[in-house]
């Protein structure tokens, strides 16, 4: 089938403020319309970070009641020192009064699913290691995460409605790396559980369980009409 080509300017592109453009049926094939429903809000990206931290109203971050859910996505994180225990990987906190201190209490359940490069184990497990009830100090979203070149962790959680004032601040997390202890693993982590406050949650926390963060990125999304 052949391709028609069409001259730019035999478009019209003309749009209203705050609009997209879109293709539909009409003799121009143009529409306007919304943004899409998910906004990149901030992205930071760690470099011997000891925390990376989301505050609303600080370096252009909008964490309140713009949006109903907000997404965190993990981009290669790669830890500059191994921790060898079974939480020693990536680690989340939320503040309500933006980050003065991150110390509300969470509670949570974890799960991991692993297989071996070469194929030699393989399972997955409710994980009591990465569990948390009622801790205020930082919480697991993984475990161990090697030093190795070509290892790091790449994820995302989900926070919904942090800003209520009536209802706890639910989150889930899911992420996979590269797992090491007598062979190379592929590692999926779920971590799912609530902050227990009814205080708006303005700030967001993420560490190494020791250690700094040595580089990856973490971008944050406002989720609209969720």
């Amino acid at each position: 089938m052949a391709l028609t080509k069409y001259n730019y300017n035999s478009f019209d592109l003309t749009t209203a403020a705050s609009k997209g453009l879109s293709f539909n049926s009409d003799a121009d094939g143009f529409e306007t319309s919304s943004a899409g429903s998910m906004t990149l809000i901030k992205t930071i990206t760690a470099s011997s970070s000891s925390t990376v931290s989301f505050v609303d109203g600080s370096s252009s971050v909008v964490l309140d009641n713009t949006y109903p859910a907000y997404l965190f996505k993990f981009i290669n994180i790669h830890p500059a020192s191994h921790d060898a225990s079974a939480a020693g990987g990536l680690n989340f906190n939320a503040s309500i009064d933006t980050g003065s201190n991150y110390n509300v209490a969470k509670t949570s359940t974890a799960f991991t699913a692993y297989h071996a490069e070469d194929d030699a184990g393989a399972g997955m497990g409710y994980n009591t290691t990465n569990d948390a009830a009622q801790v205020t100090a930082a919480i697991p979203l993984s475990g161990q995460i090697y030093t190795d070149a070509d290892s790091s962790l790449s994820g995302k959680m989900l926070l919904f409605n942090p800003s209520s004032t009536t209802f706890v601040k639910h989150f889930i997390s899911t992420n996979t790396r590269m797992d090491y202890s007598v062979r190379p693993y592929a590692n999926q982590y779920g971590v799912a559980g609530y902050i227990n406050t009814t205080s708006a949650v303005d700030a967001i926390q993420f560490s190494m369980w020791s250690g700094n963060m040595d580089s990856g990125t973490i971008k944050l999304y406002g989720i609209k009409d969720s």
